[in-house]
């Protein structure tokens, strides 16, 4: 199926599984609020951006967006605290454009969907805002977790149909398919517990 209706985006990169001490950070951080989290995972983040060997100056970082129902629930998007907490690592000087990108349309959770069903849940979610900071420019479309695609295609469809050059994605974890998830018993605790206290006193 992948080789016969190839993604729009250029490439596709993530730190590592959606398992461990990866999904219990991305955890912590959308659904309790923890935030030095957003930093640990930032450094992971970083580390996936350099291995693209991107053109310094010649990419925009978008933050995948969340809709504003949800923004306000959560308090912040956490695709866009990933990404500062990157860009402060990589010291370089790709910009980050939080609001080029806007998820107009509140969509359903898309777990238990198939992927008809997810590109259907989110056709017509996201519009550019700004089309003439996208025309011709390189995106590098950033979020936390690579489950289907599904989300990744469709913001990449509609920067696509605003004039970018290209798109490229990084995310923090990817779900790997038929890779069984370890029980969250099987976590690292201890790890995380002294990385988020070395984050929080940084």
């Amino acid at each position: 199926m992948c080789q016969r209706a190839r993604p729009p985006f250029t490439r596709a990169v993530a730190y590592g599984g959606y398992d461990g001490e990866l999904r219990e950070l991305v955890h912590l951080l959308k659904y309790e609020n923890v935030r030095p989290a957003a930093d640990l995972l930032g450094a992971y983040l970083a580390e996936t951006i350099r291995s693209l060997h991107l053109e310094v100056g010649a990419w925009k970082i978008v933050p995948v967006p969340l809709h504003r129902s949800r923004h306000r629930q959560r308090g912040f998007n956490q695709a866009e605290l990933i990404a500062r907490a990157a860009q402060r690592r990589l010291g370089s000087k790709l910009e980050i454009n939080s609001g080029l990108l806007e998820r107009r349309r509140e969509t359903s959770t898309q777990t238990g969907l198939t992927q008809h069903q997810r590109r259907a849940n989110l056709r017509g979610a996201f519009v550019v805002t700004k089309p003439a900071e996208v025309r011709d420019h390189l995106i590098l479309l950033v979020d936390d977790v690579f489950t289907t695609g599904t989300t990744a295609a469709e913001c990449s469809r509609v920067l696509l149909r605003a004039g970018a050059r290209a798109v490229a994605v990084a995310t923090v974890a990817r779900v790997f398919k038929g890779e069984p998830a370890r029980p969250a018993g099987f976590l690292r605790t201890n790890n995380i517990s002294m990385n988020l206290a070395k984050a929080a006193e940084a």
